[in-house]
């Protein structure tokens, strides 16, 4: 599945090569770049915090710090050290806007400058809608072969996201199981248990 950005057009799609290899093409409401989303590749959790939440922030900046620190404990529980979450403002780079991974935004969790979890975040008057996404291991070039670019801008692509993004089973110690970091996250989610009736799904 490739997971477009909301403001990212449907044409940036090479969509003979989707077809070919049985992508389907969808659209989040969060913005950003394109994540594609493999079988047991990936763990991604979304979270909803309501405007009266205790986790609600109205500087959209600050708003996603708590999901950066929520990750980097489920993983220093598990193992992996040394990560650091991005704050302040956006900083999508060249290619942030092209694909999720690519650039540096508020929460996001980074393992020696190298991305470990992306996030994208949607706001309306009742929340905010989390959506946070971290690959078992990275590998850029099904993702660019699935852009509408010609080769040799698809080979740059290919060479400068795979520096710029890391999974988790290629930083050790890391979690191996996805499972396991899945039920870490969900076990220590911010006041799961202290009022929440269900974790994030």
């Amino acid at each position: 599945m490739l997971v477009l950005g909301s403001t990212q057009p449907v044409e940036l799609v090479a969509g003979l090569r989707a077809r070919e290899r049985g992508v389907d093409i969808v659209r989040r409401r969060g913005g950003g770049g394109a994540v594609l989303l493999e079988p047991f590749d990936h763990v991604w959790i979304d979270a909803w915090i309501p405007r009266d939440d205790p986790l609600w922030a109205d500087d959209v900046s600050a708003a996603a710090e708590w999901a950066g620190a929520w990750w980097s404990g489920a993983l220093g529980s598990l193992g992996l050290n040394g990560v650091a979450v991005h704050v302040g403002r956006a900083r999508p780079g060249p290619l942030g806007q092209l694909v999720c991974f690519a650039g540096s935004g508020p929460g996001e969790v980074f393992h020696q400058g190298r991305k470990v979890m992306g996030l994208s975040q949607w706001r309306s008057r009742e929340g905010a809608l989390f959506l946070t996404c971290a690959y078992a291991h990275w590998d850029p070039r099904p993702l660019v072969d699935l852009l509408q670019f010609d080769p040799p801008v698809r080979a740059g692509l290919v060479r400068d996201l795979a520096s710029a993004v890391v999974g988790l089973g290629d930083v050790g110690p890391a979690p191996a199981d996805l499972g396991l970091l899945r039920d870490a996250l969900l076990s220590s989610f911010p006041g799961w248990g202290r009022g929440r009736s269900e974790p994030p799904g």
